[in-house]
């Protein structure tokens, strides 16, 4: 009679591995692209093209955030403090350029 412990460990490892992979889809960023987190208050979560940083108005956004947070952002990305609403009209005019 044996203990099935070794197989009880194995199905736990492939559950765990199996989570970690969804979580980290969840979170990844695509090639090209970088997070930041945007709003006053309540903190959103966006996805931009890294072309962005280059843009003159996305950088008065960024020197707005170095004012704000410096380098210690509280989200652990890029935190922007502006409004949700400001940052999306933003996006959409970069995007039809």
């Amino acid at each position: 009679m044996g203990i099935r412990l070794p197989s009880k460990i194995h199905n736990a490892k492939q559950i765990l591995k199996l989570q970690s992979l969804l979580s980290r889809n969840q979170s990844s960023v695509p090639k090209g692209h970088c997070a930041v987190y945007v709003g006053e208050i309540q903190k959103k979560r966006f996805v931009v093209p890294i072309s962005y940083l280059n843009h003159p108005a996305f950088q008065d956004l960024l020197h707005l955030a170095e004012e704000e947070f410096g380098f210690d952002h509280p989200m652990g990305g890029l935190t922007i403090p502006c409004e949700e609403d400001a940052f999306i009209d933003l996006t959409s005019r970069l995007n039809a350029t």
